[in-house]
């Protein structure tokens, strides 16, 4: 039998989350000293230094701490899906579930997903967060979202995914531009054009290795981390871009033509996975995210 407590488990994660004694405590609603006599009381069952602490300084885990909170952030979620479910015996789903997205995957594929995850579950409290890609990555090793939409660009060894479909670059001009009417385009041709950078990690390191791997030097006119910033410049002609995800529209903001036309050779498709940590098992609101997105996406596309 465990000698430690749920009680204990919660204060040494929170103050893992918010780096200091004081700050757990507050968001425990408990005070100093109590969270600081639970996390005490822990290394002292488990017979491990799980954290230093150092005064003004805050807390730092120890690898012992590191290993501890991936597992206790499990055992305090299966804990939950127990009490939330026990006295229904599980007939409706309940809790809470966030979900974090790479902003340009967000408009789409999250907006699917909770769409349906709504509809199928609707006593789950659902929220969700986006971001850049590496930022999506921490969120899901930290637990600060449940479960995250990426590309499977630089995807790191924690965390786990399940695969949902590939996304192939192409090529995305104005309506009225001198290649636009063309069936396909290669780098080479477009490498001599005015590019319109999106200045994103992942989207950015994927175009630009693209032309590496070629040989070539895009000719960068202007960078942006703005999606529509990127669509709307390349509508009013003032460079091409490379995209992964397409709207289904074909106009700008402005309500200017766009053309999207295909690479030739085909570049290697981009992957779009949902993760999450490979050590930790999802609970059971997360699990039917997880669930719903292989029935979603089963057949490999995206439609």
């Amino acid at each position: 039998m465990a000698h430690y407590t749920l009680r204990q488990l919660e204060c040494f994660v929170a103050v893992a989350e918010t780096g200091s004694l004081s700050a757990a405590a507050k968001a425990l609603h408990l005070s100093d000293s109590a969270v600081s006599g639970a996390v005490t009381e822990l290394e002292r069952s488990l017979d491990a230094r799980l954290t230093i602490r150092r005064k003004a300084h805050g807390v730092v885990l120890t690898p012992s701490g590191r290993y501890v909170l991936e597992h206790a952030r499990g055992i305090l979620r299966s804990s939950r899906d127990l009490s939330l479910h026990a006295a229904d015996a599980g007939a409706e789903l309940r809790g809470t579930l966030m979900l974090g997205s790479y902003v340009t995957l967000a408009p789409t594929v999250l907006a699917r997903l909770i769409d349906a995850y709504a509809a199928r579950h609707p006593a789950v409290e659902l929220d969700f967060l986006d971001g850049g890609q590496m930022q999506m990555h921490d969120y899901a090793a930290s637990g600060r979202v449940d479960l995250a939409i990426t590309y499977d660009f630089g995807l790191p060894s924690g965390l786990a995914s399940l695969p949902l479909y590939g996304a192939t670059p192409c090529a995305v001009l104005s309506a009225d531009h001198p290649l636009a009417r063309r069936e396909s385009l290669t780098l080479t041709e477009l490498a001599a054009e005015p590019m319109i950078l999106l200045d994103v990690h992942t989207s950015r390191e994927n175009t630009l290795s693209m032309f590496s791997e070629a040989g070539l030097d895009p000719a960068i006119r202007f960078r942006t981390s703005n999606y529509e910033v990127t669509r709307s410049l390349v509508a009013r002609g003032m460079g091409y871009a490379i995209l992964v995800q397409q709207p289904a529209g074909s106009r700008s903001y402005e309500g200017r033509e766009i053309v999207v036309l295909p690479l030739d050779p085909v570049p290697r498709p981009v992957g779009v996975s949902l993760v999450w940590p490979r050590d930790t098992k999802p609970s059971q609101a997360a699990q039917a995210m997880i669930d719903l997105a292989r029935e979603t996406y089963g057949d490999g596309g995206a439609n």
